[in-house]
């Protein structure tokens, strides 16, 4: 068996792809990524009798609520990138048909080979989140993207 390999967290790709469309947002500039997870219901069944046991039943598997993308939100010398906030503002607009966009996480090795790929399909905005601005923290100015996803999936690649 192979020695894993222990990678550096903060070294991947994010490429948001409109669902049906042609439009492609690509950033290997967000800071983090949360809400990678997948859950199972359990049932627990009492059987009379057995008084030193629960029996386990799957249920319907559940993703996390949503994917949590984090960025830096100014660039020096290239203003705001709105481009997130424009496909939020669309939705709270009415601007029809929304836009929905499949999106990928790629995780690179020190290379910059692919070692890993989550993806996700049909995202939507739920909310985006803008920087907390203080003058005495010296903090990078962060945008939060959440975006709510009908499935997430981990493809490996070698």
């Amino acid at each position: 068996m192979a020695e894993p390999v222990l990678l550096q967290t903060f070294n991947f790709e994010v490429t948001l792809t409109e669902a049906g469309g042609s439009g492609t947002f690509t950033d290997g500039a967000f800071a983090e990524v949360t809400g990678l997870q997948v859950e199972v219901d359990l049932k627990e069944f009492y059987e009379g009798g057995s008084n030193d046991r629960v029996v386990q039943r799957i249920g319907r598997g559940k993703y996390s609520q949503k994917l949590v993308l984090k960025r830096g939100m100014f660039s020096p010398g290239s203003g705001a990138d709105t481009d997130l906030w424009q496909w939020l503002q669309d939705v709270v607009a009415g601007v029809r048909p929304v836009r929905r966009y499949d999106g990928t996480i790629d995780v690179l090795d020190g290379t910059g080979n692919v070692v890993a790929t989550w993806s996700f399909r049909r995202g939507l905005p739920a909310r985006i989140v803008g920087p907390t601005l203080n003058a005495k923290s010296g903090e990078v100015a962060l945008e939060e993207l959440h975006i709510a996803h009908e499935g997430l999936f981990l493809e490996g690649t070698q």
